[in-house]
């Protein structure tokens, strides 16, 4: 079981993702000294301010590269993750010499998904975390690419970043990249685009998204938007800023602090009433355009005073992604995040209201099954509508409806279903009104094979169809877990449907 020590009256916990371009020069592969040494006084000034931080450090691959005087990244994988190896070790060597001329004690941790796929691990890596911070050590992670392949990349450290955001509980995020923050258009060819400061729905978000990232690195800004999914999924408050301008971090955060102290402020203050007895309602103030939400719920950590040189009014410019009100965390944000999917199983509405009431999956509600899965692995969970002519079966098998496409890998962009399935057979439920929605995760107790052979069926006949009963329950409730309340989902794509219309997901 994962230690969560408690926090110091005052104290955030800090993520700070840089990317490939921001560590190393695009061309040359030569360390950007200056950038990381303002990294590294940020990250070192924070501590002492009593502040917990982790960085999530890309660029072993351009390191090696500059060791092995190669001009450009190769694309045959073995040579890539042997440039991994070469690169990560002169790249902690390079941290570790920065932070020790500030005297700053680091460590170094590597991860793929595979190393947080089980329970276990998942626990030991988040007790690895709250340690080094309680020592006061600052964290440096990365993913391990000598040993990682695609079936287990996190797909880009952006992800990587916002998992251990979610891992260590954190209250920021920031994401580091090489504009200011997120515009309407495209800056470099728009000049009358617009910054876009906070967004409230991410659902809503309508942003310039053709930064495709680096030669040298895996990501770009619709990536960092994925990630933003991700980490306000987990009641983290993601920041998108330039990181040549990594000063602006401490500014930022006592802009977002103050920010959040007003609002509480607000709420909690006394409603005055007018004459007639209407009841005048305070609300907080805007600054420099940027509005207050109405439904945003401050975190836990209490806020601390701005400094006086902070120019309230203008902050350094940046896009901040506010949290959904009913963070996922510990065991459900692992079932979701940690966890890759190895199939999807479609359950009727009758299913999806008894799961949302706290109990179990029972076989009789289950409507197909897609993909190749074993016991105890996750799978991706979708509601759909039954067509009346495939009414939910009494005590008979129902045919089964095999797609004949492989199923989806994560981390895909949205498909719409209706031209994402081809199936052998005809389907049995709504394929269009309404679509089918994808509403969370489960780890299951049967295999694919067997869930096709018992679906539909009461769970007194799964012993005398199988031969055996492992559980009356194809998902434990326990085992279970759903998408957020807010309309702003996590980052798995879904079938083109809000969550709502069939009712909150918890």
């Amino acid at each position: 079981m994962a230690v969560h020590p408690k926090k110091q009256h005052g104290q955030l916990t800090i993520v700070i993702k840089l990317g490939t371009s921001s560590i190393v020069d695009e061309k040359t592969h030569q360390p950007l000294l200056s950038i990381l040494s303002l990294i590294v006084e940020t990250a070192v000034k924070l501590h002492q301010d009593g502040h917990r931080v982790v960085l999530v450090s890309s660029g072993a691959i351009g390191v090696g590269l500059r060791r092995m005087d190669l001009d450009k990244r190769p694309k045959h994988l073995p040579k890539v993750q042997a440039l991994a190896a070469i690169g990560q070790s002169r790249l902690m060597s390079l941290w570790d010499q920065l932070f020790d001329h500030m005297r700053q004690p680091i460590a170094q941790i590597l991860l793929t998904r595979n190393d947080i796929a089980d329970r276990t691990q998942y626990q030991n890596a988040q007790n690895t975390f709250f340690e080094l911070l309680h020592m006061g050590v600052i964290p440096i992670v990365n993913e391990n690419d000598t040993l990682a392949v695609t079936e287990i990349k996190f797909g880009d450290n952006d992800t990587l970043s916002a998992i251990t955001a979610g891992m260590v509980q954190a209250d920021y995020l920031f994401l580091m990249t090489d504009v200011d923050c997120l515009y309407d258009k495209n800056p470099r060819t728009n000049p009358d685009a617009k910054a876009i400061q906070v967004v409230e729905d991410i659902a809503e978000l309508e942003a310039d998204v053709s930064s495709a990232g680096s030669a040298l690195g895996t990501g770009g800004m619709s990536t960092k938007i994925v990630a933003a999914r991700l980490a306000i999924s987990a009641g983290v408050t993601t920041i998108i800023t330039k990181s040549s301008k990594p000063g602006n971090i401490t500014g930022i955060i006592q802009y977002a602090e103050a920010q959040k102290a007003a609002r509480n402020s607000s709420r909690n203050s006394v409603v005055n009433f007018q004459d007639d007895g209407v009841p005048i309602t305070q609300t907080a103030a805007t600054s420099h355009g940027v509005s207050t939400p109405s439904t945003f719920t401050p975190q836990e950590t209490p806020a601390r005073t701005p400094s006086p040189q902070l120019d309230m009014e203008h902050p350094p410019l940046h896009t901040r992604f506010l949290p959904i009100s009913h963070p996922i965390r510990d065991r459900w944000f692992w079932i979701l995040h940690g966890l890759a999917p190895h199939g999807t199983i479609y359950i009727d509405e009758g299913a999806h209201h008894a799961v949302k009431d706290k109990a179990g999956l029972l076989p009789i509600g289950i409507v197909d099954v897609e993909g190749h899965f074993a016991q105890q692995e996750a799978i991706r969970l979708v509601v759909v509508k039954r067509l009346p002519s495939n009414p939910r079966p009494h005590g008979h098998q129902s045919p089964i409806t095999t797609p004949t496409t492989p199923s989806r890998t994560p981390h895909h962009p949205p498909l719409n279903h209706s031209n994402s399935y081809s199936h052998a057979t005809p389907v049995s439920y709504e394929l269009h009104n309404p679509p089918p929605l994808e509403i969370g995760r489960a780890i299951v107790n049967y295999s694919s094979n067997e869930v096709k052979r018992i679906q539909g069926v009461h769970s007194t006949q799964i012993h005398d169809i199988l031969g055996y009963a492992d559980s009356e329950y194809v998902a434990l409730r326990e085992n279970i877990a759903f998408f957020g309340l807010e309309k702003s989902r996590p980052s798995t794509p879904s079938f083109g449907r809000s969550a709502s219309e069939y009712g909150d997901a918890q």
